[in-house]
């Protein structure tokens, strides 16, 4: 999983600057209010898509208020638009594989607005690469002690990655929340914890390719129907200054 950590490094830098926030939080707050209805009502401890859109929600800082008011009027059924979860694939510049995930009330709209972001950035979106990647749960604690590692290895993480602030544990998808939870039992805080897609094997680009990738994958996150966007692309040699 070598790079995958830089990646999501990345990702919250982009996420704590970007002056396009009402954006961010309009994402979170369609994905919550699709899990109500879609996935098993307002509580999240009987509806896990619910569980995993709100926590995704906190790690932007989402206001809490906005959360309350999608769960309920969500909740209360027929008012405002409903989206249906769509899954796109293809590859990107420099042969990357791709998937990525939206929401839309319009499929057509969506479609046509993905496919011109993959041919503007020399990409395509023929063939399957959803094999390429696996479902994974992702918790980024603010500790690289030697007891939060032994923690998360006793706990049944699949994997862990040290950088100099901060260790990303990965679990399967269904332990997710357990392992979570014992690490929070044990007083540590997860910066986040979601779940996410890994590239089985990842693709190392020079630092040029890696710049014409981050700004396809921008271009794709910054489309309004957009959820998330995997790639293989592995940033590890790109200088994050």
């Amino acid at each position: 999983m070598a790079g995958h950590n830089k990646w999501s490094q990345i990702k919250r830098k982009k996420a704590a600057n970007d002056s396009q926030r009402s954006k961010i939080i309009s994402k979170h707050i369609r994905a919550i209010s699709t899990a109500v209805r879609e996935g098993g009502g307002p509580d999240p401890t009987n509806n896990l898509n619910l569980k995993n859109a709100l926590a995704a929600a906190k790690t932007d800082n989402v206001p809490i208020d906005n959360v309350k008011r999608a769960i309920d009027k969500a909740s209360g059924g027929g008012d405002g638009l409903q989206f249906d979860a769509v899954v796109y694939e293809g590859y990107g510049p420099a042969g990357i594989a791709v998937m990525v995930e939206a929401l839309t009330d319009n499929r057509n709209r969506t479609v046509a607005a993905v496919r011109h972001v993959f041919s503007k950035h020399g990409g395509n979106m023929s063939g399957s690469t959803a094999w390429q990647f696996e479902s994974k749960g992702m918790i980024v604690v603010a500790d690289i002690s030697d007891d939060i590692q032994e923690l998360a290895i006793e706990l049944g993480a699949e994997d862990i990655e040290l950088d100099d602030e901060s260790i990303t544990i990965y679990t399967s998808a269904s332990e997710l929340f357990n392992i979570l939870e014992g690490i929070e039992e044990k007083g540590y805080k997860a910066e986040i914890n979601q779940l996410t897609k890994i590239a089985q094997l990842e693709t190392e680009l020079p630092e040029s390719d890696a710049k014409k990738v981050l700004r396809f994958i921008d271009s794709l996150e910054d489309l309004d129907d957009v959820q998330n966007v995997y790639s293989t692309a592995s940033f590890d040699k790109l200088e994050l200054g």
